[in-house]
């Protein structure tokens, strides 16, 4: 599919079918993270994923915090996004412009993966609300790392929903603001 199509049917995602996960079509995912752009190219992340039922569960249940998230339980697979440490470069820049570029870049990471996973006829939802202490247990992060998203990635069987956006006129303008 060409990109605008792939932009418009990538949606959050939040039922899943029982359905495995080819690891095949997971590491083509993580690839596209790999490969996606980072402030001086610091690359600060690592991508645990989760497939195992028990473990998945259990991250699942730390995502479904007061009545949040019920739906991780049904993907097959849920990666974590962990936050590493950014180069000298990217850590100075963050510090100097009051900027996060870990953070942005983590996004961007997350974003490539999502994408790539649709265009493998994958279904994917970024969950930023869960127990991060609990997940860090779970998944054996040190203490010191921060885990700012988890993705849900599964077969769906829905149709993509029409997407409701701002007006372009709320949202652009050109030579101010």
């Amino acid at each position: 599919m060409n990109f605008n199509e792939l932009i418009s049917k990538r949606q959050s995602e939040r039922k899943y079918d029982a359905r495995s996960i080819e690891s095949e079509k997971i590491m083509q995912c993580i690839e596209a993270a790999r490969m996606s752009p980072s402030a001086c190219n610091a690359q600060p992340w690592k991508f645990i994923v989760a497939d195992e039922p028990t473990l998945k569960n259990q991250l699942a249940a730390a995502a479904a915090g007061m009545g949040m998230n019920k739906f991780a339980v049904e993907a097959p697979v849920i990666v974590a996004v962990v936050l590493e440490k950014p180069n000298a470069s990217s850590k100075i820049g963050s510090v100097l412009k009051g900027k996060e570029y870990t953070l942005m870049d983590i996004g961007i990471a997350a974003t490539h993966f999502c994408l790539q996973a649709t265009d493998l006829g994958l279904g994917t939802c970024i969950i930023g609300w869960f127990d991060e202490k609990k997940v860090r247990k779970l998944l054996h992060v040190p203490r010191n790392k921060r885990i700012p998203l988890l993705l849900t990635v599964g077969y769906v069987s829905n149709e993509v929903r029409q997407k409701q956006r701002k007006a372009l006129d709320v949202i652009y303008s050109e030579n101010e603001y």
